[in-house]
C-alpha cells in the first residue's frame, strides 16, 4: 500500500490510540491534570502539594493490587531500565535465575552478567512467541520472570519457583502487564511496573510492590558494605517513598496522571474490572485474528496469548509495514510492530484505557484496508 486510503469515518474507533507505550492517556485524566497545573507543576516536590498526589498514586497501587500485609508500595525515578540496575545493585545477593523470553528478560540477563560483583547467572531462553520458565537451582538466591512481554505480546502466570532454596526471592517484571493480568502478589516478592503502560501515563518513573523479605534483603545488601550508586540505592528509595517523596525530583505531571488513572480504575472494580476490560479486547482482536485469511496471532498456543499486548502476523501479501503507515494516516496510531523482533506484524496495546470498542474497530478498518490493498 503507497497511496493514502480513507477509511469510512463510521468505522474508524472514536480513538484510534494503540501503543504499546507511551500508551494511551485518558483525556479525563489530561483534563484533571489542567485544571490544578497552576498550583501543582513547578512546586517542590518535598511540600504537600506534591507529597499528596504521591501518597495519592502509593494508595491507588496499594489498592488496585489488594497489597498483602507487610508488602509496601515504592517509587522512584527512572522508569523500568533503572530498576533492573537497582535490583542488580540492591536485590541480588550472588546468583540470579532467568526466565528470557523477550527483549525486557533479555535486558534485566545482561544487566545481572555485566555485573563484576555476581555470579554469572542462569538464563533459560525460549524464541520469540514462546515462553521460558524457571525451575529450582541450589544456590539461587533471586528469580526473575516477566509477567507479560511487551515486545512479543506472551504472557505468563506469576508462581513462585517450587522447591527454591529457602530465602530466595522472585521478582515479577510487570512493566506491561500490572494493571492488566491478575495477579497474586503473595507469589512475588517483587512486582514492578511503569506508569507508561496499563496506567496510562508518561514515563519516568519505577514503582515496585516489595514483599518484607525484599525490602530485608535490600537492607542485607546495603548493610555488607557493597557499593551501590546512590541514584540506584534501592533502601534510599524505600525511605523516600515511606515520606512520599521520591530521592530525585520527579515529573510531576507523570505522578498526577498515574495517580488520577489508578482512581479511575478502582472506582471501575479495580484489578478485576480492568483484567475483565483487558480480556475483552484480546477476544475482540485475537477472535478477529483467527478467522481472517490473511492474519494470525504470533503467539500460537492461546495459553501464552497476551491481553495486555498482541502482536498478530500477516501473510506475506500483506504489507504490515505499509498497513500500520495507513492507519496512521487515518489517525489510527502506534499499531507498528516492536523493532527489534523484524516480523510482518502489528501490535496492539489492549491496556484499560483502550475501549474494547476501539479494538472491534480496528479490526474492521484493517479488513477495509486490506480488500483494497
Amino acid at each position: 500500500m503507497t497511496d493514502p486510503i480513507r477509511i469510512p469515518d463510521d468505522l474508524k474507533p472514536v480513538d484510534g490510540r494503540f501503543g504499546s507505550g507511551p500508551s494511551k492517556v485518558r483525556p479525563e485524566g489530561v483534563q484533571a491534570l489542567a485544571r490544578v497545573a497552576e498550583s501543582f507543576l513547578g512546586t517542590s516536590h518535598r511540600q504537600r502539594t506534591v507529597k499528596d498526589q504521591v501518597a495519592r498514586l502509593r494508595a491507588g497501587v496499594a489498592e488496585f493490587f489488594a497489597l498483602p500485609d507487610g508488602y509496601e508500595v515504592v517509587i522512584s525515578n527512572g522508569g523500568t531500565s533503572a530498576f533492573w540496575e537497582t535490583a542488580t545493585f540492591g536485590l541480588i545477593h550472588d546468583k540470579a535465575q532467568f526466565a528470557e523470553f523477550g527483549e525486557f528478560g533479555a535486558k534485566f540477563a545482561k544487566a545481572v552478567t555485566d555485573a563484576p560483583f555476581l555470579a554469572e547467572p542462569t538464563v533459560h531462553k525460549a524464541p520469540g512467541g514462546s515462553a521460558a520458565y524457571l525451575r529450582a537451582e541450589s544456590g539461587v538466591d533471586t528469580y526473575a520472570s516477566v509477567h507479560n512481554e511487551t515486545s512479543t505480546g506472551v504472557a505468563v502466570p506469576v508462581k513462585r519457583v517450587d522447591g527454591a532454596d529457602p530465602g530466595a526471592l522472585m521478582l515479577t517484571d510487570a512493566t506491561s502487564g500490572g494493571g492488566c493480568l491478575e495477579v497474586d502478589l503473595t507469589e512475588t516478592d517483587v512486582y514492578y511496573l511503569a506508569p507508561q503502560k496499563a496506567l496510562g501515563s508518561d514515563g519516568g518513573l519505577w514503582i515496585a510492590l516489595l514483599s518484607p523479605a525484599a525490602i530485608a534483603r535490600a537492607h542485607e545488601i546495603k548493610a555488607s558494605g557493597r557499593y551501590i550508586p546512590q541514584f540506584l540505592d534501592l533502601v534510599t528509595a524505600i525511605e523516600q517513598s515511606r515520606l512520599d517523596q521520591t530521592y530525585n525530583t520527579p515529573a510531576l505531571a507523570t505522578v498526577f496522571l498515574a495517580a488520577e488513572q489508578l482512581d479511575w480504575m478502582n472506582a471501575q472494580g479495580g484489578l478485576a474490572w480492568a483484567a475483565k476490560r483487558c480480556a475483552d479486547s484480546a477476544t475482540a482482536l485475537y477472535g478477529w485474528a483467527d478467522r481472517s485469511e490473511v492474519a494470525a496471532p504470533f503467539v500460537s498456543d492461546p495459553a501464552l496469548r497476551s491481553q495486555a499486548v498482541a502482536t498478530i502476523d500477516f501473510a506475506e501479501g500483506v504489507d504490515a509495514a505499509a498497513l500500520a503507515g495507513v492507519l496512521r494516516a487515518n489517525g489510527i496510531v502506534d499499531t507498528e510492530p516492536y523493532r527489534k523482533l523484524g516480523r510482518n506484524q502489528l501490535r496492539i496495546a489492549l491496556y484499560p484505557t483502550v475501549d474494547p470498542a476501539d479494538v472491534e474497530a480496528l479490526t474492521r478498518c484493517i479488513d477495509y484496508l486490506i480488500t483494497r490493498r
